[in-house]
């Protein structure tokens, strides 16, 4: 016995197959450098929705960070993962990417203006709402989130994901505009209890409304599964910890974005 389908459930389920998460490089200036970012959205949405900024690892900008982007290109938002280095500029290893981060840790204006020119590109996208944008960021990129937010950029939120909190203008946290979530390993060595303090107080004498969470036994780079499960070595995955703090940058959003 042969079935009629209707008409309208074909187009529906055709729609439907068309409809996914969509991704595309974008190249961008920031003055006369080239930049080369990744853009991810879900084509199924029509009209402007919340975007969110995603700033790389010291590896720059890889096959992780893209992933992050759709993540949460999944979620609903326009998700942009920046270029902080140079179009197909990558560190090689770990010893050109400390040098790569250090160049911008050591000059916060270099950080901060890198970052604005890829905030940029995300608000001017048709599919963005400019006045509801967010900024992530990995460990490096959690630095320049909150660096990104010192400068007064117009974010409703950022969240750093085990990034370093230090800053050396922790008086610039009066210009922050949005809120602030800070998500942290207990026994991460490159951001110790002193820095966590210090940047608890800077909050506070800034006005800011934050929050930190800190993840018992979890370290540096908890969210990355290609940091392996050796935390003798002050790096390493930790599962429990990067299903906690995806959930927590969830509730953030839901709260920022609402």
């Amino acid at each position: 016995m042969r079935y009629a389908i209707p008409v309208a459930l074909l187009l529906l389920l055709a729609a439907d197959a068309r409809a996914a998460i969509r991704t595309q490089a974008v190249e961008y200036k920031d003055g006369g450098t080239v930049l080369e970012g990744f853009l991810a959205y879900d084509d199924a949405i029509s009209g402007r929705r919340p975007g969110v900024v995603v700033v790389h690892e010291w590896m720059g900008l890889n096959d992780y960070a893209k992933r992050r982007a759709e993540q949460l290109a999944g979620l609903g938002y326009v998700a942009f993962a920046i270029d902080m280095y140079g179009k197909g500029v990558r560190p090689k290893d770990a010893g050109e990417a400390g040098a790569f981060a250090g160049k911008y840790r050591g000059d916060r204006k270099l950080m901060r203006e890198r970052a604005a020119a890829g905030l940029e590109v995300l608000r001017s996208s048709p599919m963005t709402d400019p006045r509801r944008i967010a900024a992530v960021g990995y460990c490096f990129g959690g630095t320049v989130v909150l660096e990104l937010a010192r400068s007064g950029a117009p974010l409703a939120g950022v969240v750093s994901f085990h990034g370093g909190l230090d800053t050396p203008n922790p008086q610039d946290a009066r210009s922050i505009k949005g809120k602030v979530l800070a998500l942290h390993g207990a026994d991460d060595p490159f951001a110790p209890a002193a820095q966590r303090a210090a940047f608890e107080d800077e909050m506070r004498k800034g006005g800011v409304d934050w929050q930190l969470v800190v993840y018992g036994g979890a370290v540096h780079g908890f969210t990355n599964p290609d940091n392996g499960t050796d935390k003798s070595k002050g790096m390493a995955y930790d599962a429990a910890a990067d299903r906690r703090s995806w959930q927590a940058m969830k509730d953030f959003f839901a709260e920022i974005f609402k």
